[in-house]
Protein backbone atom coordinates (compact mmCIF):
# COMPACT_ATOMS: atom_id res chain seq x y z
CA UNK A 1 0.00 0.00 0.00
CA UNK A 2 0.98 3.53 -1.07
CA UNK A 3 0.08 6.97 0.74
CA UNK A 4 0.28 10.52 -0.03
CA UNK A 5 -0.94 12.76 2.12
CA UNK A 6 -1.70 16.91 1.09
CA UNK A 7 -2.61 20.32 2.58
CA UNK A 8 -5.00 21.42 0.47
CA UNK A 9 -7.53 23.99 0.18
CA UNK A 10 -11.41 23.26 -0.18
CA UNK A 11 -13.41 23.88 -3.02
CA UNK A 12 -16.87 22.86 -2.95
CA UNK A 13 -17.75 22.06 -6.31
CA UNK A 14 -15.07 19.26 -6.38
CA UNK A 15 -13.59 20.91 -9.22
CA UNK A 16 -10.31 21.84 -7.47
CA UNK A 17 -8.21 21.92 -4.10
CA UNK A 18 -8.08 18.80 -1.88
CA UNK A 19 -10.96 17.46 -3.29
CA UNK A 20 -9.02 16.95 -6.91
CA UNK A 21 -6.18 15.69 -4.63
CA UNK A 22 -7.94 12.60 -3.24
CA UNK A 23 -9.52 11.64 -6.32
CA UNK A 24 -6.11 11.62 -8.51
CA UNK A 25 -4.34 10.04 -5.22
CA UNK A 26 -7.09 7.11 -5.83
CA UNK A 27 -7.47 6.72 -9.26
CA UNK A 28 -3.57 6.26 -9.28
CA UNK A 29 -3.78 3.29 -6.46
CA UNK A 30 -2.57 5.50 -3.77
CA UNK A 31 -4.35 6.10 -0.28
CA UNK A 32 -5.02 9.66 0.22
CA UNK A 33 -4.93 11.56 3.31
CA UNK A 34 -4.71 14.94 4.02
CA UNK A 35 -5.28 18.53 6.19
CA UNK A 36 -7.71 21.49 5.27
CA UNK A 37 -6.08 24.86 5.21
CA UNK A 38 -9.04 27.04 3.90
CA UNK A 39 -12.10 26.85 2.20
CA UNK A 40 -12.99 28.36 -0.92
CA UNK A 41 -16.27 28.40 -1.80
CA UNK A 42 -17.34 29.93 -5.66
CA UNK A 43 -20.03 32.87 -5.91
CA UNK A 44 -23.15 31.77 -7.94
CA UNK A 45 -25.10 35.59 -7.29
CA UNK A 46 -21.51 37.43 -8.23
CA UNK A 47 -20.14 36.01 -11.52
CA UNK A 48 -18.58 33.11 -9.50
CA UNK A 49 -16.32 35.32 -7.88
CA UNK A 50 -13.92 33.24 -5.18
CA UNK A 51 -15.18 33.67 -1.20
CA UNK A 52 -11.94 32.71 1.03
CA UNK A 53 -12.13 31.42 4.35
CA UNK A 54 -8.58 30.57 6.35
CA UNK A 55 -8.90 27.35 9.07
CA UNK A 56 -7.15 27.90 12.39
CA UNK A 57 -3.58 27.14 12.24
CA UNK A 58 -4.40 25.34 15.54
CA UNK A 59 -7.09 23.24 13.37
CA UNK A 60 -4.29 22.75 10.58
CA UNK A 61 -1.58 21.57 13.09
CA UNK A 62 -4.08 19.04 15.00
CA UNK A 63 -5.44 17.23 11.35
CA UNK A 64 -1.28 16.99 10.53
CA UNK A 65 -0.63 15.74 14.38
CA UNK A 66 -3.47 12.87 13.48
CA UNK A 67 -2.51 12.22 10.29
CA UNK A 68 1.07 11.35 10.77
CA UNK A 69 0.65 9.70 13.96
CA UNK A 70 -1.76 7.23 12.25
CA UNK A 71 0.74 6.55 9.09
CA UNK A 72 4.19 6.84 8.17
CA UNK A 73 3.90 9.21 5.64
CA UNK A 74 6.59 10.49 3.82
CA UNK A 75 5.38 11.93 0.63
CA UNK A 76 3.23 15.12 1.15
CA UNK A 77 1.78 17.70 -1.86
CA UNK A 78 1.53 21.44 -0.63
CA UNK A 79 -1.22 23.15 -2.34
CA UNK A 80 -3.24 26.32 -1.10
CA UNK A 81 -2.00 27.95 1.75
CA UNK A 82 -3.91 31.43 1.49
CA UNK A 83 -2.43 33.02 4.80
CA UNK A 84 0.97 33.64 6.31
CA UNK A 85 -0.35 31.83 9.95
CA UNK A 86 -1.28 29.26 7.20
CA UNK A 87 2.41 28.97 6.11
CA UNK A 88 4.21 29.45 9.39
CA UNK A 89 2.46 26.74 10.77
CA UNK A 90 2.73 24.15 7.81
CA UNK A 91 6.38 24.91 7.32
CA UNK A 92 6.61 24.11 11.16
CA UNK A 93 4.40 21.04 10.55
CA UNK A 94 6.68 19.76 7.79
CA UNK A 95 9.69 20.32 9.26
CA UNK A 96 8.75 18.22 12.25
CA UNK A 97 9.28 15.05 10.63
CA UNK A 98 11.43 14.02 7.25
CA UNK A 99 10.21 13.67 4.32
CA UNK A 100 10.88 11.92 1.17
CA UNK A 101 9.27 14.05 -0.87
CA UNK A 102 7.67 17.50 -1.03
CA UNK A 103 5.50 18.77 -4.10
CA UNK A 104 4.64 22.20 -4.09
CA UNK A 105 1.70 23.74 -6.11
CA UNK A 106 2.07 27.27 -5.78
CA UNK A 107 -1.28 29.63 -5.19
CA UNK A 108 -0.56 32.68 -5.69
CA UNK A 109 -2.99 35.95 -5.43
CA UNK A 110 -6.45 34.51 -4.54
CA UNK A 111 -9.09 36.59 -5.72
CA UNK A 112 -10.69 36.36 -2.68
CA UNK A 113 -7.89 37.79 -0.66
CA UNK A 114 -6.79 41.48 -0.30
CA UNK A 115 -4.29 42.53 -2.96
CA UNK A 116 -1.50 43.54 0.73
CA UNK A 117 -2.29 40.64 2.54
CA UNK A 118 -1.94 38.26 -0.56
CA UNK A 119 1.10 39.94 -1.32
CA UNK A 120 2.40 39.03 2.24
CA UNK A 121 1.42 35.52 1.58
CA UNK A 122 3.33 34.96 -1.49
CA UNK A 123 6.65 36.54 0.04
CA UNK A 124 6.18 33.51 3.09
CA UNK A 125 5.34 31.09 0.70
CA UNK A 126 8.73 32.13 -1.58
CA UNK A 127 11.09 32.29 1.86
CA UNK A 128 9.69 29.34 4.15
CA UNK A 129 8.00 26.27 1.49
CA UNK A 130 9.73 26.73 -1.65
CA UNK A 131 13.00 25.50 -0.14
CA UNK A 132 11.65 22.64 1.31
CA UNK A 133 10.00 21.35 -2.46
CA UNK A 134 11.40 18.11 -3.83
CA UNK A 135 9.41 19.49 -6.83
CA UNK A 136 6.91 23.11 -8.00
CA UNK A 137 4.57 23.23 -10.05
CA UNK A 138 3.73 26.82 -11.42
CA UNK A 139 1.40 27.50 -13.66
CA UNK A 140 1.94 29.97 -16.34
CA UNK A 141 1.11 33.45 -13.91
CA UNK A 142 2.88 31.75 -11.07
CA UNK A 143 5.80 31.08 -12.74
CA UNK A 144 6.13 34.61 -14.28
CA UNK A 145 5.41 35.95 -10.78
CA UNK A 146 8.21 33.51 -8.84
CA UNK A 147 10.81 34.19 -11.88
CA UNK A 148 10.06 38.21 -12.40
CA UNK A 149 9.58 37.44 -15.71
CA UNK A 150 6.78 39.58 -18.02
CA UNK A 151 6.35 37.23 -20.84
CA UNK A 152 6.51 33.45 -21.11
CA UNK A 153 6.31 32.64 -25.20
CA UNK A 154 8.99 30.68 -26.18
CA UNK A 155 10.28 27.48 -24.43
CA UNK A 156 13.10 28.69 -23.70
CA UNK A 157 11.35 31.30 -21.26
CA UNK A 158 9.78 28.47 -19.80
CA UNK A 159 13.12 26.64 -18.66
CA UNK A 160 14.68 30.45 -17.70
CA UNK A 161 11.65 30.56 -15.46
CA UNK A 162 12.39 26.99 -13.96
CA UNK A 163 15.94 28.33 -13.65
CA UNK A 164 15.01 31.29 -11.78
CA UNK A 165 12.97 29.14 -9.07
CA UNK A 166 15.54 26.53 -8.44
CA UNK A 167 17.36 29.38 -7.02
CA UNK A 168 14.55 29.60 -4.22
CA UNK A 169 16.03 26.26 -3.03
CA UNK A 170 13.57 22.75 -4.95
CA UNK A 171 15.11 20.17 -6.48
CA UNK A 172 13.31 20.35 -9.75
CA UNK A 173 10.67 22.77 -11.57
CA UNK A 174 8.06 21.61 -13.73
CA UNK A 175 6.79 25.25 -15.86
CA UNK A 176 3.25 24.51 -17.01
CA UNK A 177 2.99 26.76 -20.23
CA UNK A 178 -0.70 26.15 -19.95
CA UNK A 179 -3.84 27.84 -22.31
CA UNK A 180 -1.49 31.11 -22.45
CA UNK A 181 1.46 29.36 -24.22
CA UNK A 182 1.32 30.02 -27.51
CA UNK A 183 0.99 27.56 -30.28
CA UNK A 184 -1.51 24.78 -30.91
CA UNK A 185 0.84 22.21 -28.20
CA UNK A 186 0.53 22.40 -24.28
CA UNK A 187 3.90 22.70 -23.13
CA UNK A 188 5.98 21.59 -19.96
CA UNK A 189 9.23 22.27 -19.41
CA UNK A 190 10.99 20.12 -16.76
CA UNK A 191 14.07 21.63 -15.13
CA UNK A 192 15.94 19.57 -12.78
CA UNK A 193 19.10 20.43 -9.92
CA UNK A 194 21.31 17.22 -11.53
CA UNK A 195 23.99 16.11 -8.84
CA UNK A 196 26.67 15.48 -11.98
CA UNK A 197 26.17 18.08 -13.46
CA UNK A 198 26.97 22.02 -12.89
CA UNK A 199 23.72 22.85 -15.17
CA UNK A 200 20.07 21.50 -14.32
CA UNK A 201 18.33 19.23 -16.92
CA UNK A 202 15.81 20.18 -18.98
CA UNK A 203 13.26 17.89 -20.36
CA UNK A 204 10.37 19.19 -22.58
CA UNK A 205 7.02 17.80 -22.78
CA UNK A 206 4.35 18.48 -25.10
CA UNK A 207 1.08 17.68 -25.84
CA UNK A 208 -1.72 19.34 -28.48
CA UNK A 209 -4.14 21.84 -25.98
CA UNK A 210 -7.32 20.29 -25.93
CA UNK A 211 -9.98 23.15 -26.58
CA UNK A 212 -9.20 27.09 -26.24
CA UNK A 213 -10.83 27.57 -22.87
CA UNK A 214 -9.58 27.15 -19.25
CA UNK A 215 -10.64 23.81 -17.41
CA UNK A 216 -10.86 23.71 -13.72
CA UNK A 217 -8.49 21.53 -11.63
CA UNK A 218 -5.88 20.78 -14.17
CA UNK A 219 -3.29 22.39 -12.03
CA UNK A 220 -4.30 20.44 -9.10
CA UNK A 221 -4.57 16.90 -11.16
CA UNK A 222 -1.20 17.67 -12.61
CA UNK A 223 0.66 18.31 -9.17
CA UNK A 224 -1.36 15.13 -7.31
CA UNK A 225 -0.74 12.51 -10.32
CA UNK A 226 2.91 13.70 -9.86
CA UNK A 227 2.57 13.28 -6.08
CA UNK A 228 1.10 10.16 -6.38
CA UNK A 229 3.73 8.41 -8.67
CA UNK A 230 6.20 9.74 -6.59
CA UNK A 231 4.64 8.18 -3.42
CA UNK A 232 4.68 4.64 -5.30
CA UNK A 233 8.82 4.87 -5.69
CA UNK A 234 8.96 6.97 -9.52
CA UNK A 235 11.54 9.06 -10.72
CA UNK A 236 10.53 12.57 -11.12
CA UNK A 237 10.72 12.57 -14.54
CA UNK A 238 8.98 9.26 -15.15
CA UNK A 239 5.78 11.32 -12.25
CA UNK A 240 5.91 14.18 -14.21
CA UNK A 241 5.18 11.92 -17.54
CA UNK A 242 2.29 9.90 -15.92
CA UNK A 243 1.30 13.03 -14.71
CA UNK A 244 0.56 14.97 -18.10
CA UNK A 245 -0.84 12.33 -19.52
CA UNK A 246 -3.09 11.77 -17.21
CA UNK A 247 -4.21 15.12 -16.96
CA UNK A 248 -4.87 15.35 -20.54
CA UNK A 249 -7.03 12.54 -20.34
CA UNK A 250 -8.43 13.97 -17.17
CA UNK A 251 -9.28 17.70 -19.69
CA UNK A 252 -10.48 15.36 -23.00
CA UNK A 253 -13.38 13.69 -20.39
CA UNK A 254 -14.07 17.00 -19.10
CA UNK A 255 -17.29 17.64 -16.71
CA UNK A 256 -20.33 20.50 -17.22
CA UNK A 257 -21.86 22.00 -15.06
CA UNK A 258 -23.61 25.22 -14.64
CA UNK A 259 -20.42 27.55 -13.85
CA UNK A 260 -18.62 29.32 -16.84
CA UNK A 261 -15.57 27.08 -16.32
CA UNK A 262 -15.30 22.75 -17.30
CA UNK A 263 -13.81 20.88 -14.91
CA UNK A 264 -11.41 18.03 -15.57
CA UNK A 265 -12.93 14.29 -14.96
CA UNK A 266 -10.39 12.24 -12.53
CA UNK A 267 -11.96 9.54 -13.89
CA UNK A 268 -10.67 9.35 -17.25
Amino acid sequence: MHFAYVIAGSEATGGAGIQVDLKTFQQLGVYGMGAITCIVSFDPENNWAHRFWPIDPAVIAAQFEAATAAQDLDTVKIGMLGTPATIDVVATALASKPWRHVLVDPVLICKGQEPGAALNTDNALRQKILPLATVVTPNNFEARTLAGLDRLDTTADLVEAGRRILAYGPQAVVVKGGIDFPGPDAVDVLVQRSPKAAEPSVEILAAPKVGQERVSGAGCTFAAAITAELAKGSSVSDAVRVAKAFVTRGIQARVRAHTPFDTVWQGA
